[in-house]
């Protein structure tokens, strides 16, 4: 296998893995094609070539499965992204909104060994610098507890906790207003004609489209 076909796999996998996480009931080859922004064509194609090899499964009502076996090779590639974003971040001094495409690229090393020094050099992260948690080297990940905050109930405070999306062009756009994980956002209203939110962040009042409060993950402020 050529170093990029197994590149593109690898981000297959990823895609769905992710999908999964944002507990999309059914995930298809349509669902798939809008979320990597391909032809559904060549979708079809790769989930045909990834059942060969037993890392997906299409169920009769055509919906997508990752397999044990695709499963654990995605949190694996998940794994990498987030050590290296930490590395990144807090070793070569990269901002948090600099360093998503270039996790993209080195993720897809394959040396464990390298991985697992990466992280004891690290002293062992808990969460990436989008408060993403990181799994550990036998694929065990700490998932948050989280609502993205478009579900948010008016007059609550909550707590950014980590991003569905993390494009360096997002996290440009959330640190221009100031948000982060940590950052507390309390919902002054929604509004059920475009999905959008009023929200207060420190004394500053912003509003916010619907596609923006679905990709802020949060919980509701102790």
């Amino acid at each position: 296998m050529s170093h990029f076909t197994k590149q593109v796999e690898e981000n297959y996998l990823k895609a769905l893995f992710k999908l999964k996480s944002r507990e999309i009931k059914k995930v298809n080859n349509i669902a798939l094609a809008t979320y990597m922004e391909l032809n559904p064509a060549t979708v079809l194609e790769m989930m045909r070539k990834l059942a060969d090899k037993n890392l997906v499964q299409v169920l009769p009502d055509k919906s997508i499965q990752l397999t044990e076996t695709g499963e654990r090779k995605a949190i694996l590639i998940i794994r990498k992204h987030r050590l290296w974003e930490v590395f990144l971040v807090d070793k070569l001094k990269y901002k948090w909104n600099e360093v998503h495409d270039l996790a993209e690229q080195l993720e897809h090393i394959e040396s464990d060994d390298l991985v697992n020094r990466l992280e004891e050099f690290l002293k062992f992260p808990a969460f990436d610098p989008h408060g993403d948690p990181i799994p550990d080297k036998n694929g065990k990940i700490k998932l948050n507890a989280t609502i993205p905050l478009n579900l948010g109930k008016k007059g609550k405070t909550y707590t950014v906790k980590s991003f569905a999306e993390t494009e360096d062009a997002f996290l440009d756009y959330l640190t221009n207003i100031n948000i982060q994980p940590g950052t507390k956002i309390t919902v002054l209203d929604l509004y059920e004609y475009d999905g959008s939110s009023s929200v207060q962040i420190n004394n500053n009042k912003l509003h916010i489209s619907e596609k923006v409060a679905q990709n802020i993950l949060v919980q509701l402020k102790k």
